[in-house]
């Protein structure tokens, strides 16, 4: 057993979530990888990868019991999201946006709703996170959808971009700015936008250099109609909902480019150990045992700050955004270098798409620009370390 492997078998995960890891493990082995260099060709969205992971009841991992689910620990679902990840990379982000998208209604929303729309998640639907917008990215604070009320409506005028799961979500959760609130902080507001609702229109969807088979969409609200009882909170209280949300999604996109790191890493290994040159195995030669430690050493310490965080956030930490942003900004980075890496160490093999490293490169490159780039969550860190 290598140190990586080591470092997993520790990892303090109960029986039952110990049983479920290996039966994700066993289906991305026999159905998940083996699909995931058909659909990064044809860019095809991957549904038979996603009933697979509904035949488990995956989604039920994170929604409360007394609403049609089986909730384990988040320490758990960041183990699946890596092992998804390592798989096909479009598919954990697929699954993954479904828990980014849904953890704030079953954080803040009200009864009511809650007992109405998360059966539908926990049964296998799939979530959308609509935030970014061509004019606010990284700042989200500069969108300009629009919520007005009306009677017991609101209507949403606007519109999103780069949105995962945005042509096939069956539910939305959007942000917008709440027309009565001049405040352009203060103003924003999140609710639910259900699949079908008229004026919803999904504009197209990109052609990506990775995670092809991931859909990012962008989408069109022309005048569509929620009831007020989609809502999360009250209006004006998006903000405060939004920077939740990236805490959390920051670690899962985390566990998102360490799986492809892992991947990555791991088809190197395997490659030098075959590979000879002059009588050698690759493996064999110095300069190649210290890149080789190099990323193995950058892989287990983002792996443990992964499991770090993900034990916060299942303590109840309210204060871990910092954690969160260098853990974003670290393993990301290190999944670009690793893959890279891996490409050079398998030389010309490397640069062609009979391997998966070429095609794990380009996955990784998304995980350092998108939940804030790497530039934001650097300034962010700093920042932090200003004397009041």
């Amino acid at each position: 057993m290598n140190m990586l492997d080591r470092m997993d078998a520790r990892l303090p995960l109960s029986s039952e979530e110990r049983m479920l890891l290996d039966s994700v493990k066993d289906v991305c082995n026999t159905q998940i990888a083996p699909r995931a260099a058909d659909y990064d060709r044809s860019g095809a969205f991957p549904w038979e990868n996603v009933r697979a992971i509904n035949e488990l009841g995956l989604n039920a991992m994170f929604v409360p019991d007394e609403y049609g689910g089986a909730q384990l620990s988040f320490l758990s679902y960041l183990t699946c999201v890596r092992e998804i990840s390592k798989a096909c990379a479009s598919t954990g982000i697929v699954w993954a946006t479904n828990y980014h998208a849904i953890k704030p209604l079953i954080e803040f929303g009200n009864e009511e709703q809650k007992s109405r729309l998360l059966p539908r998640i926990a049964e296998g639907g799939l979530a959308s996170l609509a935030i970014t917008e061509p004019s606010a990215g990284s700042d989200a604070t500069g969108m300009r959808t629009s919520f007005t009320p009306d009677g017991d409506d609101i209507v949403i005028q606007g519109g999103k971009t780069f949105i995962t799961n945005g042509d096939v979500a069956d539910l939305y959760l959007v942000f917008g700015k709440w027309s009565d609130i001049p405040d352009p902080k203060g103003a924003i507001s999140v609710l639910i936008l259900e699949k079908g609702t008229d004026g919803l229109r999904v504009m197209g969807t990109e052609h990506k250099m990775g995670t092809r088979a991931s859909s990012t969409a962008s989408l069109a609200f022309d005048g569509c109609r929620v009831p007020r009882a989609n809502l999360i909170g009250n209006p004006g209280d998006g903000l405060q909902i939004l920077f939740g949300s990236l805490n959390r999604s920051r670690p899962s996109v985390a566990a998102h480019a360490l799986g492809i790191a892992r991947a990555a890493f791991e088809d190197a290994v395997d490659y030098i150990n075959e590979r000879r040159q002059s009588g050698k195995r690759i493996l064999e030669f110095q300069g190649i045992q210290f890149m080789l430690a190099d990323l193995a050493t950058e892989l287990a310490l983002c792996e443990s700050w992964l499991w770090r965080v993900g034990e916060m956030v299942d303590a109840g930490d309210p204060d871990f955004g910092i954690e969160a942003s260098m853990l974003k900004q670290r393993a990301t980075d290190a999944a670009m270098r690793i893959t890279t890496d891996a490409v050079q160490l398998l030389g010309g093999y490397g640069y062609c798409n009979d391997y998966r490293v070429e095609r794990l490169m380009r996955d990784a490159k998304i995980t350092q620009i998108w939940e804030g780039t790497n530039q934001i969550h650097r300034q962010l860190i700093g920042r932090s370390f200003l004397k009041k």
